[in-house]
């Protein structure tokens, strides 16, 4: 067996669509009541439509670069000029098969020359328009490919930019947080699919006392995971025993007025936790207001607040204080967690949040968590629209534990949800 070349499987598929036309044309001649000789139909359509179709390819490969007005005028005049041409040759052609007695070429000529030259004619403009469209339709196919691949590449540049977003912002959380006698604290940062700017922090000051600290970034992706950078290397370069909260909202929001841009703000909760005399001393600027809960499920809102971080250069924070006995439980938490929605668009809300910190109120602060975080991500199939993030104080009579097991399984804890 031989291999047929592509071009000869070309040339026999057009063939086969010239034989097409020329059943097309006899169908169309039967139906008005004309009668035409099949052989004689099948050469006339054969000749002419391979030398319209040789012109074609000849122009497309000379003129394929000019204009589709100017391809159509070269090729209109080529065809004028080339099918009386081609019809004469094939009237020699037919004469000498099929001449009748006594009938000269110049008859023969005279009498076949019209129906084929239409023909050719027709054919001409119809496979010219085909080419024109198939071009047209090949060159948008291109276009979407590279469309496409441009989607893809962005795509892919998107998660890298998602990564590294997620990378920040893993390693803005603390990981092990310090513990003080009397206390005792944990967070979690239960990921979105969307990179957000939620971050936590608990500093040692002393040996008494702890900053704390939960903020939102307004936005998403690598810019919000960014700026969250930029707020906790701030906090934590203004953070100290000295330093009141309200002094540190006023230093950081200084910062962030000087240098983000006017479409964004942060939200911040600062506190700093006296061990010794079981005071909170903080500042809220902007942030989701804390829900505290006493021992026999009693709860309330620190809801006195001041103006969020990097709007308004000026502004006057202030100190709000707090006592915090033992049984006390004090959770801070940023929207991802009340804004979780189920599959009919309903929030989890505060009103849920305060539901189950009263009736969980005798639980330890790490089974608290654990709560909350299982009713958000049952509440919402685990589909988190924003980063959940939320911290858990509680009063207790625990000795200073800033390494004991328990509270390393903690930090691991939090480290693998990261």
């Amino acid at each position: 067996m031989f291999a047929i070349r592509p071009m000869w499987v070309k040339f026999f598929r057009r063939q086969q669509s010239y034989v097409a036309v020329a059943v097309a044309i006899y169908a169309a001649l039967w139906a008005v009541g004309m009668r035409a000789a099949v052989g004689s139909l099948l050469i006339y359509t054969l000749a002419l439509c391979n030398l319209t179709v040789a012109l074609e390819d000849r122009l497309d490969s000379a003129y394929g670069q000019c204009s589709p007005a100017r391809r159509w005028m070269i090729f209109t005049a080529c065809l004028l000029v080339l099918t009386p041409i081609g019809v004469t040759i094939v009237n020699l052609i037919q004469y000498h098969l099929l001449k009748g007695p006594g009938q000269s070429l110049w008859q023969f000529i005279k009498h076949g020359w019209k129906m084929p030259s239409v023909a050719a004619l027709i054919f001409g403009i119809s496979s010219q328009l085909y080419r024109t469209m198939r071009s047209r339709l090949e060159l948008r196919n291109r276009e979407l490919q590279r469309e496409v691949e441009m989607s893809a590449a962005q795509r892919q540049l998107q998660i890298q930019e998602l990564e590294q977003a997620r990378e920040i912002q893993q390693n803005l959380l603390p990981k092990q947080i310090p513990q003080i006698a009397g206390f005792e604290i944990v967070g979690a940062w239960e990921p979105a699919r969307v990179v957000g700017g939620d971050y936590f922090d608990v500093i040692k000051l002393s040996e008494t006392k702890l900053g704390i600290c939960i903020a939102d970034v307004v936005g998403k992706g690598v810019s919000a995971a960014l700026l969250m950078a930029n707020v906790q290397a701030s906090v934590r370069a203004f953070a100290s025993e000295t330093v009141s909260p309200a002094a540190l909202c006023a230093r950081v929001n200084s910062v962030l007025c000087a240098s983000i841009a006017s479409d964004k703000f942060v939200t911040l909760f600062y506190g700093v936790l006296d061990a010794g005399r079981k005071l909170l001393r903080y500042t809220n600027a902007g942030h989701l207001p804390p829900i505290l809960t006493g021992l026999h499920g009693q709860a309330r809102q620190l809801a006195e607040g001041d103006a969020l971080l990097g709007v308004f250069p000026g502004w006057k924070y202030h100190d709000r204080v707090v006592s915090l006995a033992d049984g006390d439980r004090l959770v801070l938490f940023t929207d991802g967690i009340t804004e979780a929605f189920d599959s009919r668009g309903e929030e989890f809300g505060e009103h849920r949040l305060t539901g189950l910190l009263r009736a969980n109120a005798g639980k330890s602060a790490g089974e608290l968590k654990n709560v909350l975080l299982t009713a958000a991500k049952d509440f919402c199939a685990s589909r988190f629209a924003d980063d959940a993030t939320l911290i858990v104080v509680a009063a207790c009579d625990l000795p200073a534990t800033g390494g004991t097991p328990q509270n390393q399984a903690q930090a691991a804890e939090l480290a693998h949800s990261a």
